[in-house]
C-alpha cells in the first residue's frame, strides 16, 4: 500500500498522479503500484511540488510494518534504533530578540504627554 499527500501542489501534479493512484480526498492518493513505479512517481513529485509540501508512506517488511519519506515539510523523518521517529525543530527565539525590560522610550513620551 502507498500513500501520498500533497499540500499546495500544483494541480497538473494531482493530475499526473491519478494516472497511478485513486484519489481519496483532495490531495491525498493511495494505491499499490511496485517498488519501482512508487520511486518513479516519488521523483516526479519532489520535482514538480514547487512550493508545496509532500508526504509519501508505504508498506515494507520493518518493525513498524511501513516507512515514510517527507519533501519540504519542517518535521524530518529520523532512524531512532530501528523505528522511525519525527523530529521537530525547535523555534526558540534568540537572546538577541529579546525586549528590555521596563517601558520603551517611546512609551515614556505617550504616558507623559510628549509625543
Amino acid at each position: 500500500m502507498t500513500v501520498i499527500v500533497l499540500t499546495n501542489c500544483p494541480a497538473g501534479l494531482r493530475g499526473f498522479l491519478t494516472r497511478w493512484l485513486l484519489e481519496i480526498s483532495p490531495g491525498v492518493f493511495i494505491g499499490n503500484p511496485n517498488t519501482r513505479i512508487r520511486d518513479v512517481l516519488w521523483a516526479e513529485v519532489q520535482q514538480y511540488a514547487n512550493q508545496g509540501r509532500a508526504l509519501l508512506a508505504h508498506t515494507t517488511d520493518t518493525e513498524q510494518g511501513y516507512t515514510f519519506r517527507t519533501h519540504d515539510h519542517t518535521w524530518h523523518p529520523t532512524d531512532h534504533e530501528g523505528l522511525t521517529l519525527i523530529r521537530r525543530l525547535s523555534t526558540v527565539p534568540s537572546a538577541v530578540s529579546k525586549p528590555k525590560p521596563g517601558w520603551s522610550n517611546a512609551a515614556k513620551r505617550r504616558r507623559l504627554g510628549r509625543n
